[in-house]
């Protein structure tokens, strides 16, 4: 199976512009590719997994990956797909989460000199390092920071129509609430990149998110309007889950690839829980098994389903977190289903002194001051319906008191219906 039949196996595929040109560029390792990740916050999180996971594909396959870091549409904000302004951000924030992210994609992506002749591609240039490298990680505030208004509008706005830019569905959704001419302006700079990294480093094709697909072609048409040369888009599914929502979020935020924000044991959980109608699809879009492998799990009903969310837990632990936080995190969660508490790389909540009256603690106060409820009335709630447990044992009296002793040591495992859990320790 080549590349590119096993990117349409695998469901990725969205939208092309040449079929036959993009297939016959990665299947040889010709594309020199390039995906943009704007820096508005010091972490990636699950939304953009799958485009790391595709450059990690290709480069595999020998085509080289530029990670375009968007310092300077960031300074903007892409209005694709949301309904308000996006916050602003200092050129030092940016900055910090553009280093952040570099770390991140290590893990993904080899940036390491891989020993060519330094030979410049159609248009390439850039130093020496960048010649070698078999990824480039590359800021579009190089280029973007230091332009000279008049003389980009008069050599690049003239090739873009203000109504055929109207009609793109980034834009209508941001009309209906007020599109803002610093974000109308987001189209004409991605494409800028594009045209920057063909000259610059010979890149001739872009991937990117479905939602992308307007400002991609943008792109293309400008490199093919400035130059006179073909350059490539192709868009990837968006991972969303079969209510047709997008995949990566909690009810508390993001599902974030730092550990800090979102610890292994969180992330793990947060596959470890897709609805059995998005497992399988998951391991396809997502994991590095073989596809026959997964093909095989088609069958796999009842208890089996739960196996292949481990196997998908684990896998992706594992490409972010490494291989022995991965295994914590499922060895963790084995003993927190199975009743046991010792040894649970769990998320932990720690008690003040001040959460005890008296000596004590209740019930609610130790769903509430941990987190797993937002107020006393709904830990009642909680109790009442039966879905609150304590190391394994329900507890149905909402008078239920513990000492701080009980809390010493390992603690107690606090679990509020299925899927919401902590470890709750004092001093």
């Amino acid at each position: 199976m080549t590349v590119f039949e096993e990117l349409k196996a695998r469901g990725l595929l969205a939208q092309l512009t040449d079929e036959e040109e993009i297939k016959e560029l990665i299947n040889n390792g010709k594309a020199t590719f390039y995906i943009g990740f704007d820096p508005t916050a010091d972490s990636l999180h699950v939304g953009h997994f799958m485009a790391l996971c595709l450059m990690k594909r290709l480069q595999m396959a020998g085509n080289k990956p530029i990670a375009l870091i968007g310092g300077g549409t960031g300074m903007i904000g892409d209005p694709s797909g949301r309904s308000d302004l996006r916050t602003m951000m200092t050129k030092e924030t940016i900055e910090h989460n553009c280093e952040c992210f570099r770390k991140q994609m290590s893990r993904f992506i080899d940036f390491a000199e891989d020993g060519a002749d330094g030979s410049a591609g159609e248009g390439e240039q850039g130093n020496d390092a960048e010649k070698h490298s078999k990824a480039l990680m590359v800021n579009n505030a190089d280029w973007l920071m230091d332009l000279n208004y008049i003389e980009f509008i008069r050599d690049i706005g003239v090739h873009f129509s203000v109504n055929r830019m109207l009609t793109a569905e980034c834009y209508k959704q941001r009309m209906e609430k007020g599109l803002s001419f610093l974000e109308f302006n987001y189209m004409i700079m991605q494409s800028y990149d594009f045209l920057k990294l063909y000259e610059n480093y010979g890149c001739n094709m872009q991937f990117g998110g479905d939602d992308q697909w307007s400002n991609m072609l943008g792109g293309t048409e400008l490199i093919r309007r400035k130059l006179g040369k073909d350059a490539y888009a192709m868009t990837i599914t968006l991972l969303l889950n079969s209510e047709g929502k997008k995949m990566g979020k909690t009810q508390k935020g993001a599902v974030w690839l730092d550990p800090n924000k979102t610890s292994p044991f969180e992330f793990y959980q947060y596959w470890r829980n897709v609805a059995d109608a998005d497992v399988l699809k998951c391991l396809r879009m997502l994991t590095f098994l073989p596809i026959e492998q997964i093909d095989e799990m088609d069958r796999w009903e009842g208890s089996q389903l739960n196996q292949a969310k481990e196997i998908l837990a684990f896998e992706l632990t594992k490409l972010v977190h490494g291989e022995e936080e991965a295994g914590k995190a499922r060895e963790s969660a084995r003993a927190l289903f199975s009743g046991a508490a010792e040894g649970a790389d769990m998320p932990t909540s720690r008690l003040k002194e001040e959460d005890f009256r008296d000596g004590a603690i209740d019930i609610l106060g130790v769903l509430t001051a941990s987190g797993l409820t937002a107020s006393r009335s709904e830990a009642r709630r909680a109790v009442e319906q039966g879905g609150v447990t304590v190391d394994g044992e329900k507890v149905g009296d909402i008078k239920t008191m513990y000492r701080p002793e009980q809390f010493a040591g390992d603690g107690i495992v606090v679990r509020r219906g299925k899927k919401n859990y902590k470890r709750v320790i004092y001093k």
